[in-house]
């Protein structure tokens, strides 16, 4: 069996469920998507990890990423273990995150971790709804100078995200859409 195929029944089993929820958009849906628990599986982290790595990879080299991350809190599992996964292959891009608002104390810094002015970034998101999430990040990481080449995301619930999150001038590149886990 696949990476993919492991990571899909893991998502399947621990992180997808059905039924009435309240997303952090407010939209009322029928599917919710816990990613955290999965990515924080340490074998799914290692397949996310992996599977993320594998996707990404070329188009980081061409574009020439130094750094992976995104939103505190659904992005850091899944940062961290591509960028452990890039090191893993001698091909290491550096990993940070993105607090929700800026820190009110000490440097006062957005953006924690290994990430500089000027770097080129692969903005991640565990699942993208409205997008919301992913282009608050992505603003915070221009706002410090550094240049998004892409987003990945875990999960695309095909609600819209994609479209505003490459509205801002960002192409999504997503492991799993909501047709493909649910068919």
């Amino acid at each position: 069996m696949s990476v993919k195929d492991q990571l899909k029944r893991m998502l399947l089993e621990k992180s997808v469920r059905t039924g009435e929820f309240t997303l952090a958009s407010g939209k009322k849906s029928d599917l919710y998507v816990d990613c955290r628990v999965t990515a924080m599986d340490s074998q799914g982290a290692r397949w996310v990890g992996e599977l993320g790595w594998d996707v990404v990879r070329e188009r980081a080299k061409e574009e020439g990423v130094d750094a992976i991350g995104g939103m505190t809190m659904g992005a850091d599992p899944i940062s961290l273990a591509v960028g452990m996964e890039s090191a893993r292959r001698d091909e290491m891009i550096q990993v940070f995150t993105v607090r929700k608002e800026p820190k009110g104390h000490g440097r006062g810094k957005q953006i924690e971790g290994n990430f500089q002015s000027g770097d080129k970034i692969i903005v991640v998101d565990d699942v993208i709804t409205t997008g919301g999430s992913t282009v608050k990040a992505i603003e915070a990481i221009r706002a410090e100078g550094g240049e998004v080449a892409f987003a990945l995301v875990l999960v695309d619930r095909e609600e819209g995200g994609r479209q505003a999150i490459e509205e801002v001038g960002v192409p999504v590149i997503s492991l799993f859409t909501r047709s493909e886990l649910l068919g």
